[in-house]
């Protein structure tokens, strides 16, 4: 019997997705590195390799670093025909050819703010695309075409900021704030207290345009400033643990395609549980998406003989100690009384 919460996407669409993929991260690095005179090197972070490439550039003395993404037979092979791969056509027709046959693109105005953080070198920088839309994103990436909990009037985007045994480590300056700025959207940054650029974009007149910048919760409750990226970035509790563990997918509307970092989709999945504990009794009737993308990507993992990989996110995040598991577990029996299945519930074992 079919999943009520996901349908397999025909193979034709996940043929189209993955050359889209391909294609996207192969323009973007030819794009990237072209003209650099540099070498690729892998770094190990959190018992897993991650690509890199370092170049210097003309009267700076100090080399610069740009994340590739992590090691994977398709980054390895990106890597392999680097110099080879000289691809000057644009990525829309592609684009249109994954939406004809049933991929989920992202909203058009949201498109337009993601894919200009990444041409100006944001997920390059070590930046994660989190909340509603890396939802989708996994979609496409899993090949499923998700039934509910897509909906989303924010883009949020998380940082390690200056915890450095979760980030990814980039040497990059990116002006995020001019990225924004260049659109010419309306969107307007919340002012902090003494005037400098806050971790939250808004327009006004939109309601649904708002861009939020987040990271992992230091000893400090202000935001954390990064210069390098000319952005604020907003400390939130339990936040290290979607950083800790990446992986890359293609997003793409109707005028094109780029590449993305996200969370592992388990450490997803298993986070916003401990954060649905962590809300305020009052509240927590606004999180049934939340755990209706749990429960979704749970039903995935539970049905595709990938319960190791799941479970492993979750005994993690419980072994933190007692406040995350207090949390997490509140969330969990949450998540049992809107999806009672037993096949979801066999993915929480300790």
């Amino acid at each position: 019997m079919p999943d009520p919460r996901y349908s397999e996407l025909p193979l034709s669409a996940q043929t189209a997705y993955a050359e889209l993929a391909e294609r996207t991260r192969a323009f973007e690095l030819d794009n990237a590195l072209a003209g650099l005179s540099g070498s690729f090197h892998t770094l190990a972070r959190k018992n897993r390799d991650y690509w890199y490439f370092s170049y210097r550039e003309t009267g700076v003395e100090r080399s610069r670093v740009i994340y590739v993404g992590p090691d994977n037979a398709q980054v390895r092979k990106l890597v392999e025909k680097f110099r080879n791969a000289r691809n000057p056509k644009a990525l829309t027709p592609q684009a249109l050819a994954a939406i004809n046959l049933g991929n989920a693109p992202m909203a058009p105005k949201h498109f337009r703010v993601i894919k200009r953080l990444a041409e100006y070198g944001l997920f390059r920088a070590g930046a994660l695309l989190v909340g509603t839309h890396a939802f989708i994103a996994y979609g496409n990436l899993l090949g499923v075409r998700w039934h509910d909990a897509t909906a989303t009037l924010d883009i949020d985007l998380a940082h390690a900021g200056k915890n450095v045994s979760v980030a990814l480590p980039a040497d990059l300056e990116v002006d995020t704030h001019d990225a924004l700025q260049s659109l010419e959207m309306g969107l307007l940054p919340i002012a902090e207290l003494d005037g400098s650029i806050g971790s939250q974009y808004r327009n006004p007149a939109d309601a649904e345009l708002r861009v939020d910048f987040l990271t992992s919760k230091g000893r400090s409750r202000k935001p954390v400033k990064l210069p390098a990226l000319n952005i604020a970035l907003e400390p939130l509790k339990f936040m290290e643990f979607p950083l800790e563990g990446t992986t890359q997918a293609c997003i793409f509307g109707r005028s094109g395609a780029c590449t993305v970092n996200l969370p592992a989709p388990e450490r997803y999945a298993v986070h916003k549980l401990v954060v649905y504990g962590e809300r305020p009794v009052a509240q927590r009737t606004k999180a049934t998406k939340d755990l209706l993308q749990v429960a979704a990507l749970a039903a995935y993992f539970a049905e595709t003989g990938q319960a190791t990989t799941f479970n492993a996110a979750w005994r993690d995040l419980v072994s933190r100690g007692q406040g995350w598991r207090s949390r997490a577990k509140q969330g969990r029996d949450a998540l049992f009384r809107l999806a009672p299945d037993a096949a979801i519930a066999a993915l929480w074992k300790e």
